[in-house]
């Protein structure tokens, strides 16, 4: 018997248009499953994504492809609320950026197509397609970073004697005094947490970021106590001695700061520790510095 011929590129690229052309018509119709939370001390947004390819008029092994190209298509969108919600500092999420024009959403949805994905599966039942995300919330925080500059710490009129360090932990891992608040509460984790001493000078903040880092690390790193005290040389985690260095300074936070208290509030002799020196004022330029809170807030 005479064999048929093979279809044509060309037949092959029209009927797979056609037939993800009708599949895409009906995402309106998809119903997704969508979880997200944010860890903090990894730096990460995990989402996860999924749906009934049965309801979604999708049938295997030829609707795979489709399902997930759903995936790919949706994922920015079903994100998007998520991270409008993060919070830029004491004032501000990324909702209020995006309605004071600061940002885009094709901007917002930039990051979520950036993310690092797990190849979409299908569930145990081959019921569902799942996909799975992580957003490094360094590229989030590299949005918000305008300045081409860090704005310079300059010595203080009073320098004391301090050692150089090669990092900064803050400690402020219990319910603190908040300025301005009749009770104490826990800091609030954010992406450019304010730094104050004791007389409420600003001591760091956003602008005092190199910004030509901003894409790799977070202006702050957060952390749980139990990581701050190991069994190692600098008693840190591997990660955080990468970061922090041998010889950190820890300082105890006292106390708290801001309409969500966000900002740890520092003694101000040890501001004058960090200021005093040129290398460590050049550890809040690259970020080098750690704030240890209640691990309930990070996570």
């Amino acid at each position: 018997m005479k064999k048929s011929p093979k279809p044509v590129p060309f037949i092959y690229a029209f009927v797979m248009l056609f037939l993800l052309n009708s599949t895409w018509g009906q995402e309106s119709r998809v119903h997704f499953d969508v979880s997200h939370s944010i860890d903090w001390t990894r730096g990460e947004i995990f989402s996860q994504v999924s749906f009934d390819l049965a309801r979604s008029g999708i049938r295997l092994p030829t609707g795979r492809f489709m399902a997930e190209e759903i995936l790919r298509e949706a994922y920015p969108r079903l994100i998007r609320t998520f991270l409008l919600s993060v919070r830029l500092d004491s004032n501000s999420t990324v909702m209020d950026m995006l309605d004071r024009g600061e940002i885009t959403l094709a901007e917002l949805d930039a990051i979520s197509m950036a993310a690092r994905q797990v190849p979409p599966s299908l569930s145990a039942d081959f019921t569902r397609m799942n996909g799975r995300y992580t957003v490094a919330m360094e590229k989030l925080s590299a949005l918000f970073i305008r300045h081409r500059r860090a704005t310079e710490l300059v010595s203080p009129l009073l320098p004391i004697p301090t050692m150089e360090y090669t990092g900064i932990i803050i400690i402020a891992d219990t319910e603190l005094p908040v300025q301005g608040r009749m009770s104490p509460a826990m800091l609030v984790p954010c992406l450019f947490p304010r730094v104050w001493d004791t007389d409420m000078n600003l001591i760091y903040e956003r602008n005092m970021f190199d910004p030509a880092i901003s894409g790799e690390r977070l202006m702050v790193s957060y952390a749980v106590p139990d990581s701050i005290f190991r069994p190692t040389p600098s008693g840190l985690d591997g990660e955080l001695s990468a970061l922090l260095g041998p010889n950190p300074l820890r300082i105890l936070a006292r106390g708290g700061f801001g309409i969500n208290p966000t900002d740890p509030i520092i003694d101000r002799q040890d501001a004058l520790r960090i200021l005093s020196s040129e290398n460590n004022r050049r550890l809040l330029e690259e970020g080098r510095v750690l704030l240890v809170l209640n691990e309930v807030m990070l996570k």
